[in-house]
């Protein structure tokens, strides 16, 4: 390989000739080989875009010459649309606060500006690293505010897979409405429940989550560019704070603000951890739903099996025929994934110290990570298996039938203790319950079927009497 020679503060040192980035990125490599991990596509294109603002509101203050910041924009645009890509190197775990990303993002587009302006790579006489693209800038403010913007950006997709697999389950809600089951709670027979109910359950479990991961996003949008180094502003202003925030508010189609206290944003990376908890809560609901399904299909034979599953894969390399809930498995790990990245995030954001939090390279890529992969899995889990779940009315009538499930509707007439006995005799013999009740002769049989009726026992109130009256109060 051929290198060029370029001068930091440090000393001379080699860069690949053909690089765009330079001598502070070459030295991170060296000194950061731990994962072959790189900044993930949305927190570049989010740095990026930071630049762009900046460079902006460096030229319309008259700070940056309108040359250099425009050959910079121009350098920002082709990253923007894909190109330079593999010139972002250094690893997810690098020294604090996210110095070696910045300079990483400053190097390739002075470089690329530079040759723009007809210059070569490495000689910065044309556009600067550190004045011309970091003018008005610290790492400090850069990343906190990528990392908010990479987040905020990617957030649209997040949601809108979230929605649309609540969709989904919604939708079956509806198709399964009149499919009666057995309900069951500690993995044991309950009292009925119709799939259409559970699977509605499970749509608004997961519009929960979708609702509060939208209100913790909003928090994102408060930025610390223009903070520099502590919060205090040195070297930028709230002249340039207020353009270049409003150049990535129209970048990014959001709301983005200045800070109402820049202080707190620089040094706190709370609002990242709230929304970290956000993806959590998520993955705890589709981790719960997930194991539902796979619970419900179990089977086919000597399982639950009131469900049936796509097949999307061969379940086994040694019983042919043996198909597995795929889908399901993989979001459950997913979901195991995003736990550990959440916990990463709270450690790290409990860890800064005074003005600011150096963590904020491994918060930023675990909570991309965690964000990038909940998404992916909800939409595969959406379209590889909810839309595809068939109901077996015949098998889930039959384990109904064959439960105790319809006992509890006795209690408001014969009592707790007696109805225990009931279920208690029903199990041993098995017996259904209709038939002991009316042996014991505590009931008439048009008022046992009134009362045991499957469906009435799925809507509130009393079975056989219907929504229970609202007593008066007592003078």
């Amino acid at each position: 390989m051929s290198f060029r020679i370029e001068r930091d503060p440090l000393g001379e040192f080699q860069v690949p000739l053909d690089a765009y980035y330079g001598v502070q990125t070459a030295r991170a490599r060296v000194n950061f080989p731990i994962s072959g991990l790189t900044a993930p596509d949305s927190l570049v294109r989010a740095t990026v875009l930071v630049k762009r603002a900046a460079a902006e509101a460096n030229r319309d203050l008259r700070r940056l010459d309108a040359r250099r910041a425009d050959a910079i924009i121009a350098a920002a645009d082709e990253i923007l649309s894909g190109e330079l890509r593999d010139q972002f190197v250094v690893d997810v775990y690098q020294a604090g606060a996210g110095t070696s990303h910045n300079m990483n993002t400053n190097e390739v587009l002075a470089n690329r500006a530079a040759e723009i302006l007809g210059g070569a790579k490495g000689t910065y006489k044309y556009v600067h690293p550190n004045d011309h693209v970091n003018m008005g800038q610290s790492t400090n403010d850069v990343f906190p505010t990528a990392t908010r913007v990479a987040l905020a950006t990617e957030h649209r997709a997040f949601s809108t897979a979230c929605r649309a697999l609540a969709g989904a389950l919604a939708k079956k809600a509806t198709e399964f409405d009149d499919v009666l089951k057995v309900g069951r709670t500690h993995l044991q027979d309950a009292v009925p429940i119709t799939l259409g109910q559970e699977f509605g359950g499970y749509a608004a479990c997961v519009v929960a989550a979708a609702d509060a991961a939208d209100i913790a996003v909003e928090a994102l949008y408060e930025l610390n560019l223009g903070a520099t180094a502590l919060g205090t502003g040195l070297n930028a202003g709230d002249d340039y704070t207020e353009l270049a925030i409003a150049a990535l508010a129209r970048m990014t189609g959001l709301a983005m603000r200045p800070a109402a206290n820049r202080f707190r944003v620089t040094q706190s990376m709370g609002d990242v951890v709230a929304y970290s908890g956000a993806l959590r809560r998520t993955a705890v609901e589709l981790a719960k739903i997930s194991s539902d399904l796979r619970l419900l299909s179990m089977g086919p034979r000597a399982g639950i099996a009131e469900i049936a599953l796509p097949a999307v894969q061969p379940g086994s390399s040694i019983m042919p025929g043996k198909v597995n809930p795929s889908i399901p498995e993989m979001v459950n790990q997913v979901c195991y994934q995003v736990y550990g990245c959440d916990t990463t995030v709270m450690t790290a954001g409990e860890a800064g110290q005074l003005e600011l939090n150096v963590m904020m390279p491994v918060i930023a890529w675990n909570t991309l990570h965690a964000q990038r992969i909940l998404t992916n899995a909800m939409n595969a889990l959406r379209e590889r298996t909810v839309e595809g779940i068939q109901a077996d009315r015949h098998r889930a009538r039959e384990l109904l039938d064959r439960s105790t499930a319809v006992a509890t509707a006795l209690s408001p007439y014969l009592g707790y203790a007696a109805t225990a006995d009931i279920a208690k005799q029903s199990v041993a013999t098995g017996r259904p319950i209709r038939d002991v009740v009316l042996e014991k002769g505590l009931m008439p049989a048009e008022d046992l079927d009134r009362i045991l009726g499957a469906e009435a026992m799925t809507k509130p109130g009393i079975a056989g009497r219907g929504p229970t009256p609202v007593l008066k109060e007592q003078p």
